[in-house]
């Protein structure tokens, strides 16, 4: 399994980032063979639709979690209709986010946050 986990830098020793759309990076986490991607979010820099290509831009990398802080409604709709489960967490290293997850103490998004207009 894939999971996407919004971070503040590219190495799993950073901090979870709360913010989903604006976060610099996505780390992508395969919990099968441990290796870990990083990619800067397209979203982080957009004047508008942040959630949205941030959204898009894990769903290509085929995740089925996000590991964040919380969503707004776009990319929540986006996250959903791609049967991509998100899951809120505090501000962690990413190493212990995916521990915590691993472990069933995080909490599943079950609705959309407010959503934030441009940067």
């Amino acid at each position: 399994m894939k999971i996407a986990i919004s971070a503040t830098e590219k190495e799993m020793d950073s901090i979870l980032d709360r913010r989903f759309g604006r976060c610099a990076y996505f780390l992508i986490y395969d919990t099968e063979t441990k290796e870990v991607e990083a990619i800067r979010n397209n979203g982080a820099t957009a004047s508008g639709g942040a959630g949205i290509a941030a959204a898009s831009q894990v769903m290509e990398k085929n995740v089925e979690v996000v590991l964040t802080g919380n969503l707004g409604p776009n990319a929540f709709e986006l996250l959903e209709k791609g049967e991509v489960k998100a899951y809120s967490c505090e501000a962690v290293l990413v190493s212990q986010a995916i521990e915590m997850f691993n472990q069933n103490e995080l909490t599943l998004i079950a609705a959309a946050g407010s959503a934030h207009h441009g940067m």
